[in-house]
């Protein structure tokens, strides 16, 4: 049985969809600079009509890559993640992002908790281990929740620490703190885990590491890159 299309009870077509999606999400832009960015392209729409967008489809499109990027590493033997969290703002009370990198810079997982204890370390690796499989190696700083989890865990001995070993987790958080002072900081939690997810997804997707490729491969794998994106959920 054909899978029913997401976009079928939607007037504006999906590949305006698709790409009002995808300015928002991968872009440091704000709904308002992408509503004025569409208009250029004679396309006129409200940047609450990009927030319902996004609400509604950004998520199904991290999920479709999400899936790929986990068929593709659960054969990977030798897989090893960089764990590392970050505070956020919300109405002035700080949370914590907690975040899983593999080795090749993907980000694996972004969970939102009030607290950075054994308990939110626990449920972050978790919800990790669930999704991804057991890496064969982690790389932490010198966090004691990450300790006390992994031994709850039984994974204590694979437990990897030292100075610029997690450079890998302390990058990854830059992208999202450009798209935070984009977005003026985040009004409520159940917001910040849900962006903090499909950014995360949609930012591996698209090539990054361009001073580390010469014009021709980086040409070549935004092509590809893009291509995918407007084949996302295609009915």
């Amino acid at each position: 049985m054909a899978q029913r299309s997401p976009f079928r009870y939607f007037k504006t077509s999906s590949e305006i969809i698709r790409l009002a999606v995808m300015l928002y999400i991968r872009f440091p832009l704000s709904l308002r600079n992408v509503e004025d960015l569409l208009h250029e392209r004679g396309i006129e729409i409200s940047h609450e009509t990009v927030r319902f967008w996004w609400n509604r489809f950004g998520p199904m499109f991290a999920a479709k890559i999400r899936g790929k990027r986990v068929e593709a590493m659960r054969a990977h033997r030798h897989w090893q993640w960089h764990l590392d969290e970050v505070y956020v703002k919300i109405n002035g009370v700080t949370h914590y992002l907690w975040r899983a990198v593999d080795h090749e810079g993907e980000v694996l997982e972004s969970v939102v908790t009030k607290t950075r204890d054994r308990k939110a370390a626990l449920k972050f690796l978790k919800k990790s281990m669930k999704r991804h499989s057991r890496p064969e190696t982690i790389v932490t700083d010198q966090l004691r929740s990450y300790g006390a989890a992994l031994k709850d865990l039984g994974r204590g001995d694979d437990r990897e620490m030292g100075r610029w070993l997690n450079n890998r987790a302390e990058n990854s958080h830059l992208p999202f703190r450009r798209r935070e002072r984009a977005m003026l900081r985040f009004r409520r939690m159940h917001t910040l885990q849900k962006f903090a997810s499909v950014h995360a997804s949609v930012h591996n997707h698209f090539p990054t590491e361009r001073h580390l490729q010469d014009r021709n491969t980086y040409k070549t794998a935004r092509a590809a890159a893009l291509a995918e994106w407007r084949g996302l959920l295609a009915a």
